[in-house]
Formats: C-alpha cells, sequence, structure tokens
C-alpha cells in the first residue's frame, strides 16, 4: 500500500508532530479536529460555511446514517460525498460508541451485535463485515472497525471480554476491507484499541492493533467519563506503545485543554461534539475562557464575542445582539455561535502546527492554557 501519512516534524520538547494525510478526497494537514456531522451534517451550518473556515475532513456516523437514510440510498448518491455535496473527506465511526451509550437496546454476541432502531424499534444485526460494506457504500475516506466499548470502573474481566471480541472483530473487519479494495474502494481502515483503564489491557491492544499493519489507529475507550488526569495520563501511556510512524487517532475529545494532552502525546487526529453543542447552548470559545452569551451583563454589550478572534462573527456581531439571539430562540444564534467555536478551534490547530514547526509547542501550550484556565473574560 501507498504511503498515506508522512510526518513533517517532531517537536523538539514534546512528541508532538505535524504530518500530512493523504486521502482519496485531498490531503489532511496535522495535527487535526475534525468536526461532528453525525447525520452528515454539522448542526447548524451549511458545507460552504465548513469549507470557508476551513477544514479537510469531517466526521459522520455509520449508525445513524444506516438507519436513516439508508446506506442503500446514500450509495445510490455516490457515497457520502455526492449525497451531501461535501466534497473533501469523511471519517465515519463503527457504530460501536452508539451501541454501547443505547446498551438497553442491543445485545453483543462474537457474530457481532443486535440492536433495536432508536427511530422505530426494529431489529438490526451490525457485524464488522456488515459494518466495512456500509462504510464503503458511504465512500468514507477513513472507516472505523466496528468495536465494543466500555465504560469507566467497570471490573477487569469484563473490560478482558470486551477486549478480546474487539480483537476478533478487527481481524474480520480487515478481511473485509480488503474484499472492498480489491473492487475498487479506496478508503481507509483504522483498527481500535481498547482495554479500558487497565494498563495491561491496553498494552495487549496496542501489540495486536500494530501488528495488524493497517494505515492508522485509533485509541478508544477514553472520555467516557474518566477524570481528566485519568484520560491524559492513559492517553499518553496508550500512545508510546504504538507504532511511531503510523497516523494516531483519538475519538470524543474537543476542548482545548484535551486536544493540547492528545497533542503532546503525538496523537494527530481527534473528533468532538461539544463545541457545536455548547454554541447552541450560548457558550462561546474565547482567547479567555469559555463565555456563556446568556449572562444579563452582556445586554448592553456591543463589544465582540472575542475581540482577538478574525471570524465573521466576531467581526460582524456583538455581545448584546448574540445575546438576543440565544434570548429569543433564534436558529441564527446556534449558527453563529457554530461557526464561531470551530473557527476558534481550527485557528487554535494552525497555532499548533505552526508552533511545533518552530519547536515552541510547550510554550505555546502553557501560554494559552494559562490563559484559558484563568477565565479573566471582560
Amino acid at each position: 500500500m501507498a504511503t498515506v501519512f508522512d510526518i513533517t516534524h517532531t517537536d523538539s520538547g514534546s512528541r508532538a508532530r505535524t504530518g500530512v494525510l493523504h486521502l482519496p478526497h485531498g490531503d489532511v494537514q496535522t495535527p487535526v479536529f475534525m468536526p461532528v456531522g453525525t447525520n452528515a451534517t454539522v448542526k447548524a451550518l451549511t458545507k460552504d460555511d465548513l469549507e470557508e473556515i476551513g477544514f479537510e475532513i469531517i466526521l459522520a456516523n455509520t449508525y445513524h446514517l444506516y438507519l436513516r437514510p439508508g446506506s442503500d440510498i446514500i450509495g445510490l448518491a455516490g457515497g457520502l460525498h455526492g449525497f451531501s455535496g461535501w466534497r473533501r473527506n469523511f471519517l465515519t465511526d463503527s457504530g460501536g460508541f452508539q451501541v454501547w451509550s443505547l446498551s438497553p437496546l442491543r445485545k453483543i454476541t462474537a457474530q457481532g451485535v443486535q440492536f433495536r432502531s432508536t427511530i422505530d424499534g426494529s431489529k438490526h444485526l451490525f457485524t464488522p463485515e456488515r459494518v466495512v460494506d456500509i462504510q464503503a457504500q458511504f465512500n468514507s475516506d477513513i472507516q472505523m472497525q466496528l468495536d465494543v466499548c466500555s465504560g469507566f470502573g467497570i471490573a477487569k474481566d469484563e473490560a478482558e471480554r470486551a477486549l478480546s471480541v474487539t480483537e476478533q472483530w478487527a481481524i474480520r473487519a480487515k478481511a473485509a476491507w480488503l474484499r472492498q479494495r480489491d473492487q475498487g474502494y479506496a478508503g481507509l481502515l483504522f483498527p481500535i484499541v481498547q482495554g479500558n483503564f487497565f494498563a495491561d489491557l491496553r498494552a495487549r491492544s496496542a501489540e495486536f492493533v500494530a501488528g495488524l499493519d493497517l494505515p492508522g489507529i485509533a485509541i478508544g475507550g477514553l472520555s467516557v467519563g474518566e477524570p481528566a488526569d485519568v484520560f491524559a495520563s492513559m492517553l499518553d501511556y496508550t500512545a508510546r506503545l504504538l507504532p511511531e510512524r503510523t497516523v494516531k487517532y483519538v475519538m470524543g475529545i474537543g476542548t482545548p485543554d484535551y486536544i493540547l494532552d492528545a497533542v503532546r502525546s503525538g496523537i494527530d487526529m481527534f473528533d468532538c461534539v461539544l463545541p457545536t453543542r455548547n454554541a447552541r447552548n450560548g457558550s462561546y470559545f474565547t482567547r479567555d475562557g469559555k463565555l456563556s452569551i446568556k449572562q444579563e451583563r452582556f445586554a448592553r454589550d456591543f463589544s465582540p464575542v472575542d475581540p482577538e478572534c478574525t471570524c465573521k462573527v466576531c467581526r460582524n456581531y456583538s455581545r448584546a445582539y448574540l445575546r438576543h439571539l440565544f434570548k429569543a430562540q433564534e436558529i441564527l444564534s446556534a449558527t453563529l455561535a457554530s461557526y464561531h467555536n470551530l473557527f476558534f478551534l481550527q485557528t487554535m490547530m494552525r497555532e499548533i502546527r505552526n508552533a511545533i514547526a518552530e519547536n515552541r509547542f510547550e510554550e505555546y501550550r502553557t501560554a494559552f492554557l494559562r490563559r484559558f484556565a484563568a477565565g479573566n473574560i471582560r
């Protein structure tokens, strides 16, 4: 297989690195934050908004798109790109997290996972092979193997059972993916490291996925309710076990502190719904922390949300107006806040890449977090 990931520079004071991920719908500069478009749309934003901000890849959800509108319809449209109009890259998750989070409606066996639709209660079966085939119908640029996710605080024997099933499913997913490749599918498959919060299980899983020799590796089972320090230490421990030259992806993180911890540990890719979910609840990222636009003190504040931000929201709208939109429950409130939050993160990622290239990542991280955590919003 041709090289899909080139590391362009590693920071002299940490494991942070820059790189280029070569995908069917264009190159992606890393480290990269991927907005979540669960239903092949990032809530409240258009594809043109995302292109304007500068995103090169977004995430969509296999579970939800399989249930509605269905993989056959998406396939007929030419995959997710033809269906949505987004012409850059898509990463699709496997539905494993949704299966776990909707646990009353599912049953896991060696064959796969049986579940009931959250839409109409109908019964369905996901196998590792079926999930690969669905994502190939989507023409996903990166697809994830079906895995068994587990929550923080479970017993070790339960975590080990989940890991064993995940390993067997990875073998089957790889075989199905290779068959799809033989038929012309160009997307990549990432296996997933599991093992919960047990170091020996994480080590076992890391060795196993590295041995699959696939184009990238995802680190799963983190950001599932554990304390922040536990997340950071387990992420760093796991990342150290993985092959240096492989692109690494950690799922479900989207705040500056978590992102900076991940980059420091050599992680190249991450995603989260949080920036746009917070936006819909009136929370804006700023250099000085999160600003809640609903506060009364902003009712007569005609300054921008973040005076240092160059996005079109901060250039054209005041805190007072944005507060009015939120209090009036106007749809535009979610659109503008989502645009700003994603622009903020995209700007931060560009600054991170520049800092790594100049061997000053640790300096950048320390200064950014000190100011962000202080929360001195005026």
